[in-house]
């Protein structure tokens, strides 16, 4: 009695084998790509950061600089308020 089955033939077509080879070129070189997309991703996302945070640090600047110049403005026109009353 013989016992039959699968069997598994190792031969291997030169045709299989490029194409095995192609596909994991195409494998290889698909995940470099991703690679090298997420390192300008990133790089332009620091740059964003770094971009706001700048951003961020001048308007808080002209804030401070509104105030100061709010508080003034309100001095010089106590000031003339005063003078005006005084003059009456």
């Amino acid at each position: 009695m013989t016992k039959e089955g699968w069997s598994f033939n190792r031969q291997v077509n030169l045709s299989v084998l490029v194409q095995l080879v192609l596909l994991a070129s195409l494998i290889v070189g698909s995940w470099v790509n991703l690679q090298r997309q997420l390192d300008g991703l990133c790089r332009d996302v620091s740059s964003l950061v770094e971009d706001t945070r700048q951003f961020q640090m001048k308007l808080e600047g002209l804030t401070e600089k509104q105030i100061a110049h709010e508080y003034r403005l309100r001095a010089i026109e106590g000031f003339v308020s005063k003078a005006e009353g005084g003059g009456k």
